[in-house]
């Protein structure tokens, strides 16, 4: 099923939707929500999927108003990986097109990976490959009890190119990570949150309700809060103890001058939610 439409109807864009031709954008509420919207390919990438990915985020990042992202699939697919048949069918060697395609892909995953913006993957299907990589780039994931999750490129002689066989160890452990790469086996949600890769499974009819009680509670905290705590969370992953305590110190600091912390701590003394400002 999608996140919230009929499995078998495509997302039509509804108003005030910004136009595109492989995704389709909402601004709801405090979120920005970004359909993959390509289901007779099961939301498979493309160069063109990936630059629009890129563009709705900018977007999100350029509106005060949008305090996150939500990123799923239309159809019965969160996202399929790699449009493979489009990549074979330039002919002749695939070596050229298909190293250029990964690193255009991943330079993207990770403009979406360091977005200051909270994103959350909604992943209502199948997430494989790309799709998995694409999930990995996400801080939250909620997953349908029906989801299933796959890197799959061992199936077809593939390598992982898009960051997953960098980020899925550091996601899952490397023991996990190995099994999901060589094996190409598909495995259910709670296998994925109890790997750590999930972060909450609810039934696929609750997925958007799940959604908007995620966005709501993320609008409520400082927006400058949860970008500092996105450096924090990038750091742990690269760098020794010492040094990541000292940058955790660093950043600590600098957020102690702004608005929103002397917010939050006034408003903890005067006994009443803070309002913060993102500053």
């Amino acid at each position: 099923m999608t996140a919230d439409r009929p499995a078998a109807s495509p997302v039509t864009p509804m108003e005030h939707a910004i136009p595109f031709e492989t995704i389709v954008v909402e601004k709801r509420g405090p979120a920005c929500w970004v359909w993959l919207n390509r289901p007779a390919a099961l939301n498979s990438l493309t160069l063109e999927m990936a630059h629009e990915l890129e563009a709705a985020i900018t977007a999100a990042e350029a509106d005060p108003a949008v305090r996150s992202v939500v990123v799923t699939g239309a159809g019965r697919a969160f996202c399929a990986g790699a449009d493979l048949a489009a990549l074979h069918a330039h002919g002749g060697s695939i070596a050229a097109p298909l190293g250029d395609f990964l690193a255009e892909l991943g330079r993207v995953f990770t403009r979406i990976e360091a977005s200051p913006l909270p994103t959350i993957a909604l992943v209502n299907g199948l997430a494989l490959a790309g799709g998995l990589e694409l999930v990995l780039c996400c801080d939250l994931v909620v997953a349908a009890d029906s989801a299933r999750f796959g890197d799959a490129h061992a199936n077809y002689g593939l390598l992982p190119g898009g960051g997953g066989s960098i980020r899925l160890p550091r996601k899952i452990g490397p023991a996990r990570a190995a099994w999901l790469m060589m094996t190409g086996e598909f495995l259910p949600a709670a296998d994925m949150e109890r790997a750590g890769l999930v972060s909450r499974i609810v039934p696929g009819d609750a997925l958007v309700e799940t959604a908007q009680s995620l966005v709501e509670t993320l609008a409520t905290k400082s927006s400058l809060g949860l970008a500092r705590m996105k450096e924090l969370a990038a750091i742990a992953d690269g760098c020794s103890l010492e040094e990541g305590l000292r940058r955790e110190l660093e950043i600590v600091a600098d957020y102690a001058t702004s608005h929103d912390l002397q917010e939050g701590l006034t408003a903890f003394a005067e006994k009443r939610q803070p309002e913060f400002t993102g500053q």
